[in-house]
């Protein structure tokens, strides 16, 4: 049987569109894999983009907390041969602007700025001690499972004082008060997990004894939150804070000491009896030294934006971190 000529055309269509079809498949796969490649490089280079900025900036702020432990150091040095008080007029209270990284690096002649880090450092140290202390509102006698736990009448009167001045619930500093008494007896005695919060080291930890938000906020200017009883530093404080620690002082008051210590600062606390009440000075809750400070740093490289806060505690020339934060994401 003769067939017509064109059924072979017919059939030719068919696998020319198969063909095609094959053709059009092979290249959507190469491209795909391809494009999967080209991502998995470009996210590889991306991991090791941010790790490296990681580790660089790892490295330039521990740099920049080793160089404020060695002011904190050579300022207690100094102190001990004149007998000098702490107080703003320092090299560590000092805050460092934003500098470009490479102002404090000694480059070679054949460097250029396109050679050095994009890399910028700003920070500033603060006396924790100019601050009240959460941690004195409780004193422990005793040791062991014989210890006990109690408040402190006139650091409690001294808070008390500080949340009328910033317009705070008084029932919330009782509250936070009893659960941190509550927390340290029942860690001095029970060694079992209980309901009650963790013993704070931090001010953001006051959250966990229900003091709120709000309130963090307002508190952070003039509480400070340390491991040991410390006495309120008159030449650091915040007028709001000696208002607070010394009964009878008002704000007018507070505001006169501020100034004159800014001109001549406090020895010792009989110089600032001349100004405030006589005899409202504590030696057990006032000083003139301190020895907790708080070292922030800042880096800002290329597109990211690191912070860093560290407790510092110094005793005589020896300045040893007591905790270490990172902040990144901003």
């Amino acid at each position: 049987m003769t067939r017509a000529p064109g059924h072979h055309r017919c059939r030719a269509r068919p696998q020319r569109g198969a063909a095609l079809l094959l053709a059009m498949l092979v290249v959507t796969l190469v491209a795909t894999l391809a494009s999967a490649a080209v991502w998995q490089q470009w996210r590889a280079a991306e991991v090791e983009n941010a790790e490296r900025q990681r580790l660089q900036a790892g490295w330039i702020l521990t740099g920049a907390l080793d160089w404020a432990r060695l002011i904190l150091r050579e300022d207690a040095r100094g102190n001990q041969t004149s007998g000098n008080a702490d107080h703003l007029g320092e090299p560590w209270a000092m805050p460092l602007e934003e500098a470009r990284l490479s102002s404090f690096l000694a480059a070679d002649r054949e460097n250029t700025a396109d050679d050095v880090l994009e890399a910028f450092l700003s920070g500033e140290v603060i006396d924790m001690q100019s601050r009240l202390n959460f941690m004195n509102l409780v004193k422990v006698s005793g040791a062991g499972a014989a210890a006990k736990t109690e408040i402190s009448e006139p650091d409690m009167q001294a808070f008390t004082r500080l949340y009328k001045q910033l317009d705070l619930p008084q029932a919330e500093l009782t509250a936070a008060v009893d659960e941190l008494v509550t927390t340290l007896n029942l860690a001095a005695s029970d060694p079992m997990p209980s309901r009650t919060a963790l013993t704070p080291r931090k001010l953001a930890h006051l959250g966990w004894l229900g003091i709120g938000p709000g309130s963090l906020a307002a508190l952070e200017p003039h509480v400070a939150v340390l491991p040991e009883r410390t006495t309120l530093n008159i030449n650091t404080a915040s007028p709001q804070a000696i208002v607070a620690s010394v009964p009878g002082l008002d704000m007018a008051q507070a505001q006169r000491l501020v100034t004159e210590r800014d001109r001549n600062p406090f020895k010792t606390l009989a110089d600032a009896s001349r100004l405030g009440p006589t005899g409202q000075w504590s030696e057990l809750q006032h000083g003139t030294r301190s020895r907790y400070f708080e070292v922030r740093g800042r880096l800002r490289l290329e597109d990211a934006v690191i912070e860093e806060r560290s407790l510092v505690v110094r005793n005589n020339l020896d300045v040893r971190v007591s905790w270490r934060e990172r902040i990144a994401g901003r």
